[in-house]
């Protein structure tokens, strides 16, 4: 199964529905075919063949969803860059994915420039540029557009593309090291995103916003889900939260992907309150857990569902959602609040255990905890020139995630932690999300993150660090205090650092790796 299909499908059954919408540009699925086609001869006629990367450097538009196709089409791989990254490691990048071209975005011209001042790659040779201007490089330069124009007329390519060629090319944030780049295969997004169509309840009435940075895959499954049932793609550039509200309204949004703290942001806008968004049907969201209190006042505040949903960039990368079934649909509304809050079951071809050190399964009952593994078409062959980090990641054929979760009798299954966050405090284990999620149900908390700090006497101690509202008042000791009031005493920080903004990762995820290294750089490990 290739990528291909979807795009095939799409101008076939829905070529003259409205495809894209992107600040006041608008393409049918016939003409975006047909630009994807034009895009495809023209990176095809710069000499790059099949196998060979092409980076895309650009904020979310629709010239993101061309690359994605164009590049599958014609069988090159797509290396999308996060462009949260400083130069240096753009550079790293490029270098080790063996870029052969770019397509960057005007937005961006500087930061590339930057990045090509640490040296000549070596088969680095073409730059396509979308935007006004020149851009400052020794790279040949091709205008986007241009590109576009010159090939028009052109028809898909009809390659032969097996399952297991490469299509994608995501480098990890790096919050745990040297950053990976994962491969994913045509077989391997293409059947995520057949998986993802029934999940999702996607169909040609849905209008999906892409909100989500389109480099990453909180929102990139998408494109091609989207697409393969004639969905309309609309989309905001970055996230700012009154803008994203306008787009929702305006454009009458059904469902979109957001990360946990632009969720937050979303609900802590000003003007939502004077908002009404009647087509909006699903909020999703992923990246990391979000508390039930949360869950709640997006049910209330947007009138709409939510569904988590869990993964990695390695599986493409759903592997549960916290939809209900069926058979859950007459039980109360706080026992649904607590179905959908939790990291969920999984979805479809995906299978998945959760194991103890020795390897065995831990029993249905919510208490045990163990590690999720995975296994299915959608998960990735390994890391890009990295065979011991894939041999260490994937073992007997499972890939092994470093999350650890609970599973229920309903097969759902709910991160307590991951295996480097979790907080061992005179001998007792405790989970940081656990710790957030109390912390959450605080109406003076807009965001806050939980780890371990060294402590001489307990090994670790509990750390908080909270943004609270700019006219609140509360102080250390009530922050203490209302933890304590709900959960174990050990539990509870210790101490609680308050600050203006919390650090982000590049996908938009809170960065507790950067919170956390300064307390233990001086004990050159990291557990006490």
């Amino acid at each position: 199964m290739e990528l291909s299909l979807s795009l095939r499908r799409a101008i076939s059954v829905y070529g003259e529905h409205e495809a894209i919408f992107d600040q006041g540009v608008s393409y049918t699925y016939r003409q975006f075919g047909e630009r994807v086609a034009a895009l495809s001869r023209g990176l095809s006629n710069l000499g790059l063949e099949k196998g060979e990367t092409v980076a895309i450097i650009c904020p979310n538009t629709h010239h993101y969803m061309e690359a994605y196709y164009a590049c599958a089409v014609a069988g090159l791989v797509l290396n999308p860059l996060n462009f949260r990254l400083a130069a240096k490691e753009i550079s790293a990048i490029l270098a080790d994915s063996s870029a052969r071209a770019i397509i960057v975005h005007q937005d961006f011209s500087d930061l590339f420039k930057s990045a090509m001042s640490y040296g000549e790659i070596e088969g680095f040779k073409h730059a396509v540029y979308i935007g006004e201007g020149k851009l400052d490089t020794k790279l040949k330069v091709h205008q986007y557009e241009t590109v576009i124009r010159q090939n028009d007329g052109s028809a898909l390519p009809d390659i032969a593309i097996a399952g297991s060629d490469l299509a994608q090319l995501y480098y990890t944030s790096g919050t745990t090291g040297k950053a990976k780049g994962v491969m994913l295969t045509h077989e391997n997004v293409a059947s995520h995103a057949l998986g993802s169509i029934p999940e999702f309840e996607l169909s040609d009435a849905d209008t999906w916003a892409h909100i989500g940075p389109m480099f990453h895959l909180v929102d990139a499954w998408a494109v091609f889900a989207g697409t393969w049932v004639g969905a309309r793609h609309v989309f905001a550039p970055y996230f700012e939260p009154d803008s994203v509200l306008d787009l929702f309204e305006r454009e009458k949004v059904s469902k979109t992907a957001l990360v946990p703290t632009m969720l937050n942001a979303l609900l802590n806008e000003p003007s939502l309150k004077d908002r009404s968004f009647p087509a909006l049907k699903v909020i999703t969201t992923a990246g990391s857990p979000v508390a039930p209190e949360i869950v709640k006042r997006t049910c209330e505040t947007f009138g709409c569902h939510y569904w988590q949903f869990y993964g990695m960039t390695e599986c493409s990368p759903l592997l549960t959602i916290s939809k209900p079934k069926a058979s859950m649909s007459n039980w109360p509304a706080e026992k649904l609040l607590a179905v959908t809050s939790r990291t969920g079951r999984t979805v479809i071809g995906v299978e998945l255990k959760v194991v103890k050190d020795d390897g065995t399964e831990v029993k249905r009952d919510d208490a045990e905890i163990g590690e999720i593994v995975v296994r299915g078409p959608s998960i990735t062959p390994g890391y890009w020139k990295q065979p011991d980090a894939t041999a260490a990641t994937i073992i007997d054929g499972w890939l092994h995630t470093g999350d650890l979760a609970v599973l229920d009798s309903e097969g759902y299954v709910n991160i307590v932690d991951r295996k480097k966050d979790m907080i061992i405090t005179g001998g007792e284990n405790v989970y940081s999300t656990e710790v957030e999620y109390a912390l959450y149900e605080h109406p003076d908390i807009v965001e806050c993150a939980v780890f371990g700090i060294p402590d001489q006497k307990w090994g670790e101690m509990v750390k908080a660090v909270i943004v609270k509202r700019s006219e609140s008042s509360i102080t250390e000791a009530d922050v203490i205090g209302f933890v304590r009031s709900r959960l174990a005493a050990y539990k509870a920080p210790r101490t609680v650092d308050f600050v203006d903004a919390l650090p982000k990762t590049g996908s938009g995820k809170i960065y507790k790796k950067g919170l956390r290294d300064k307390y233990w750089e001086k004990q050159g490990r990291h557990i006490n």
